[in-house]
């Protein structure tokens, strides 16, 4: 019987497997694909997921096989803002990096903290009761598990066999995506590029490392099935409609669809089962938000099941993830809409992308939206109060290091310069740190797990009220507890 069966190895399940194994939870990862994915669906990572990498020691990792593009958060439909953005962040930049090593780097921390994966291993049947959730593979397996998250892709199978409903719109639009050789000589090759994006904003081509050039361009009609790979020829074909050539493309390492289909779960959660990433969602992928919006997803979600699962979640944690998150989705799905209609070729949606190329000079608006597609500008309602409350803290420099690096382990943290608070009752869930005065633009702020402010002020009675709601009861055991304090 394990704690968590996760089905789907992507990035939000490997986030999410390695943020439970951090509580010591029992996770099980079944992934259909027998090896990982060669497919480049995602380049590169935003600002706040860069922040959530950070937060876990994982950052370093990622630098040292990504690139760093500065400035490139605040274009929005590839409209460049007229002056720099600067993002409330010590990560204000995007970190180009294909998917493949992402997912990669994800799984590998997911099996250093003990997580059990196994590769061609499908979940096909899944039934629950009050005690836990059984899964059917296609080899007539069955596994037992307390919980059960669903991060199995846009067309997750455990969403459909749970009946959970996912309205929105199908795809209108395709797009062919290849990873292949080229012959063209690559000066050659740009000025065809930047002549074609001219008018079609749907067409690219550009280096992907490793002697690759990866390539997009509109599909000639909507497939009845995406899960089909176009061919080369059906992908030479298109090239040469936009671009009037073909590149001499050849070689491809992988040729994959996607579709702007648009959609949204009705629900995160069925009792014991939850959906998180693409199985609750799905979007066009202008922005590059669909695996950000995945890992983030995980974030919020692993330390809330790990205190189901360790006994002292309040009541109605678990039901936040769905509260925090869906509107943060719909959210996503509302601009990636709308970036879906600023580069079509229309004289309607073209005049509504010259009235925002516009209004992009007046002052907060570019910022507004870097802060919405990156994640930066979140903040879940926590009620009334200062603006930081409900917000994640920055990385900041403190007298015992940086932020980020004392959040490392995935519990709470109570930063104070009051030197007046205890944390008495609460020292296994949240570590205490005391700060000299100065050190933060607050008397106290108590961090949730995923660096989120759930609480600020300097009233010990304030601060024993609020506790409860994100860390449950006190525990008469906690203040014995080695790590009590940094």
């Amino acid at each position: 019987m394990f704690d968590v069966i996760i089905s789907g190895g992507g990035p939000t399940g490997m986030m999410l497997a390695s943020e439970l194994r951090l509580h010591n939870v029992d996770v099980l990862v079944l992934e259909k694909d027998a090896e990982p994915s060669l497919a480049v669906r995602s380049l590169g990572l935003h600002p706040r997921s860069i922040e959530v990498m950070d937060q876990r020691g994982l950052l370093e990792r990622f630098l040292e096989q990504g690139k760093q593009y500065p400035g490139a958060a605040g274009r929005f439909a590839g409209i460049e803002p007229p002056r720099p953005i600067a993002l409330n962040s010590a990560h204000d930049y995007i970190l180009g990096i294909p998917q493949p090593v992402t997912d990669r780097l994800l799984a590998e921390r997911a099996a250093e903290l003990g997580t059990q994966i196994r590769r061609g291993a499908e979940v096909t049947a899944v039934e629950q009761d009050e005690d836990g959730v059984t899964v059917r593979l296609t080899d007539g397996e069955l596994l037992r598990s307390h919980w059960l998250v669903a991060c199995d892709g846009g067309r997750s199978l455990v969403r459909r066999l749970l009946q959970i409903g996912f309205p929105g719109e199908a795809a209108q639009t395709e797009w062919l995506l290849g990873e292949v050789e080229v012959t063209t000589p690559a000066e050659e090759l740009t000025a065809v590029a930047e002549e074609v994006r001219k008018t079609h904003k749907g067409f690219g081509i550009g280096p992907a490392g490793g002697g690759l050039f990866r390539a997009v361009v509109p599909a000639a009609a909507v497939a009845e099935d995406r899960t089909v790979p176009p061919t080369l020829e059906e992908f030479t074909t298109q090239l040469r409609a936009y671009a009037g050539t073909d590149f001499g493309v050849h070689s491809p390492r992988s040729l994959t669809r996607f579709g702007d289909a648009t959609r949204l779960a009705e629900r995160y959660r069925l009792d014991r089962v939850f959906l998180a990433g693409d199985a609750a969602h799905i979007h066009p992928p202008l922005g590059g938000q669909g695996l950000n919006l995945g890992i983030q997803d995980a974030f919020n979600l692993g330390w809330k099941l790990a205190a189901e699962i360790k006994g002292w979640a309040p009541s109605g944690l678990l039901d936040s993830y769905f509260v925090e998150r869906h509107p943060v989705a719909e959210s996503v799905l509302t601009l990636t809409r709308a970036q879906s209609e600023l580069i079509s070729s229309e004289p309607g949606p073209q005049a509504v992308r010259r009235l925002l190329t516009d209004l992009m000079s007046v002052e907060g608006v570019s910022q507004f939206l870097a802060e919405k597609v990156t994640g930066i500008g979140i903040r879940y309602d926590f009620g009334e109060g200062p603006e930081l409350l409900g917000r994640r803290l920055r990385d900041i420099p403190l007298g015992q290091g940086r932020l980020y690096e004392l959040t490392r382990d995935g519990r709470g943290l109570l930063l104070d310069t009051t030197g007046e608070l205890s944390m008495t009752g609460w020292t296994d869930r949240i570590h205490h740190l005391r700060l000299a005065s100065g050190e933060l633009d607050a008397p106290a702020i108590l961090l949730r797990p995923d660096g989120h402010a759930a609480w600020i002020g300097e009233e010990q009675t304030d601060l024993i009220h609020h506790l409860p709601t994100w860390f449950g009861a006190p525990s008469s055991a906690a203040s014995a507890s080695p790590k009590a304090n940094h």
